[in-house]
């Protein structure tokens, strides 16, 4: 693949166990568990679409989520053609191009967080814990996504992030407070090839700013070489949100774009 973030999404996706079907023009990926999750149900473009193709893309994704009310796309480059994609945004999709950062090793934050316990997770408390936390921070967000529906999503993915957890090929970490509560979180999983990618980094909005995410995105980073022989370090970052600096801070360069095309489902 020519994508990195693809590479790793796809790696991530098998140990969950969604569908991956390649083809010569795309490669379709279905989450039956979790019909829900917008990018464990998508199509990933082996090249750039060209004008006067979203219809048959269109068809093409319908035909393998017949029962999908979002629709998703990605482009398997390095994600240097967002223009490729005008005539979707010219349709209404979202047209994305995140940064992929990478970094052989990370450095300890200049603000490492010594109050939290940070630690896996273990009992099915803190896995509830972690699906609290993932609660509080869609409810903080600008757009929130539908309450039920969101927390039926996060809770089946928080499944799938513990069934792979328990075959030994990722973790997920947690920042506690002293009454239990998750403060922060993340998961990183292996994907092959020397390679781990980060996933869910999030952080409680009544917590922000004490350093958590920038000491677990460090912990996971020597769990993993330790724990997976991990030799390349991968993260995922909107490049227009804040999270990026503190990737860079503790070590992470920018290497590539992730291009994706998304149309939400319409409510109302």
């Amino acid at each position: 693949m020519s994508s990195l973030a693809y590479f790793t999404d796809l790696a991530l996706r098998r140990h969950e166990g969604s569908l991956i079907k390649r083809g010569p023009a795309a490669t379709v990926v279905r989450s039956p568990h979790n019909p829900t999750f917008w990018w464990g149900n998508f199509a990933l473009m082996s090249a750039p679409p060209v004008a006067g193709d979203r219809g048959r893309w269109e068809a093409v994704f319908t035909a393998a989520h017949p029962q999908a009310l979002h629709r998703t796309f990605g482009i398997d480059t390095p994600g240097d053609d967002e223009g490729a994609a005008d005539e979707f945004r010219n349709a209404g999709y979202e047209v994305r191009c995140d940064t992929v950062l990478t970094t052989a090793r990370t450095v300890p934050p200049r603000r490492l967080n010594r109050d939290a316990e940070v630690r896996l997770l273990h009992t099915d408390a803190d896995w509830h814990a972690a699906l609290e936390l993932r609660l509080a921070v869609n409810a903080a967000d600008p757009h929130p996504l539908e309450a039920a529906g969101y927390r039926e999503f996060a809770a089946r993915k928080l499944k799938a992030y513990r069934a792979v957890q328990a075959t030994g090929q990722g973790a997920v970490f947690g920042a506690f407070g002293d009454k239990g509560q998750m403060l922060s979180g993340l998961g990183i999983f292996g994907a092959g090839q020397g390679v781990a990618r980060y996933q869910s980094v999030e952080t409680h909005p009544a917590a922000r700013s004490r350093g958590l995410a920038g000491t677990l995105v460090h912990t996971a980073a020597e769990w993993a070489r330790e724990a997976l022989g991990t030799q390349t370090l991968v993260i995922v970052a909107d490049p227009e949100y804040h999270a990026q600096a503190l990737y860079e801070r503790v070590g992470f360069r920018s290497t590539e774009g992730q291009l994706s095309i998304e149309r939400r489902p319409a409510h109302g």
